[in-house]
């Protein structure tokens, strides 16, 4: 018998740096870890590239255009789902404008830990900081 909760769901997590600094966003209240922050990303769709999905869901979440993405950095499943986030590195222009977030800014890594992170997020700025991968 198959069960569909075992299944897991690829995310992609962008990680946009600019001038030592990282891009994350502030989750809606009424959505999944609210009001925390996370590196923007999303869902792959079926038969989705890690890149296809990057240029998606930056541009609808951020209006930023997605020019290349690096390996994978970090992976995480999320607490209490079949998310499987996948950290990996993002070169993005553009300015970020909040059009599905509540709030958008840019940290170093040692600030991001002074954030409210989603468990996810919160695991990945921790291996930045123990790795100095920054």
């Amino acid at each position: 018998m198959d069960d569909a909760s075992a299944v897991k769901i690829d995310v992609i997590a962008a990680v946009v740096r600019r001038d030592g600094k990282f891009l994350v966003c502030k989750r809606p209240p009424e959505k999944r870890h609210g009001n925390l922050w996370e590196f923007p990303g999303g869902k792959l769709e079926t038969g989705e590239s890690f890149l296809s999905a990057a240029q998606r869901e930056l541009h609808e979440e951020l209006n930023l255009t997605v020019k290349e993405i690096g390996e994978i950095r970090f992976k995480s499943i999320d607490p209490g789902s079949n998310f499987v986030i996948n950290f990996l590195d993002v070169v993005a222009e553009g300015e970020p404008s909040p059009l599905e977030h509540s709030s958008v800014d840019w940290f170093a890594a040692d600030e991001l830990l002074e954030l409210p992170l989603a468990p996810s997020d919160r695991q990945f700025a921790e291996f930045l900081v123990r790795e100095k991968l920054y």
